[in-house]
């Protein structure tokens, strides 16, 4: 089983991710999917701009994909992280398990997203309402605890 990794401008469906993931298999007994909004903070945010290094985050969140696939019996696995300007109600991050059962599934793509927010090198500006900006988000302490508890 490969990992599918994308990391793109443009926004995904995630109906058509989970169709992809499961077209033909009968052996999918589970399918657990975690999409990641761009929230507008009470009215302040207009926007969202994520960065990222190409090429650096794709083999990085592949790793990390991986990982996921040889800890858990999954028959598929796949992550897209958009990047670019990014409204509040856009779609940002989707990540999709596949598996025999439902436990493996949810496992695995709690473990991938709790990896996106801490290891994937990517990097968020907020642009607010007004127009200014407010600058580079802070990694979240809770993040951390989240993924420090697959160590």
């Amino acid at each position: 089983m490969t990992p599918t990794v994308r990391i793109q401008a443009e926004d995904f469906d995630v109906a058509a991710e989970i169709a992809a993931l499961t077209a033909g298999r009968t052996d999918v007994g589970a399918v657990v999917s975690f999409t990641g909004l761009c929230r507008d903070e009470a009215g302040t945010l207009a926007a969202l701009e994520l960065e990222h290094y190409p090429g650096m985050a794709e083999r990085e969140i592949e790793r990390i994909a991986g990982d996921a696939a040889a800890r858990w019996p999954l028959t598929g696995i796949t992550a897209v992280h958009r990047f670019g300007r990014i409204a509040p109600g856009e779609n940002i991050v989707l990540v999709v398990a596949a598996s025999r059962h439902r436990r493996a599934a949810f496992e695995a793509a709690t473990f991938l997203m709790d990896f996106l927010k801490t290891r994937a090198p990517f990097w968020k500006k907020e642009v607010l309402a007004d127009g200014t900006e407010r600058g580079w988000v802070s990694a979240r302490d809770e993040d951390d605890d989240a993924a420090e508890r697959w160590s």
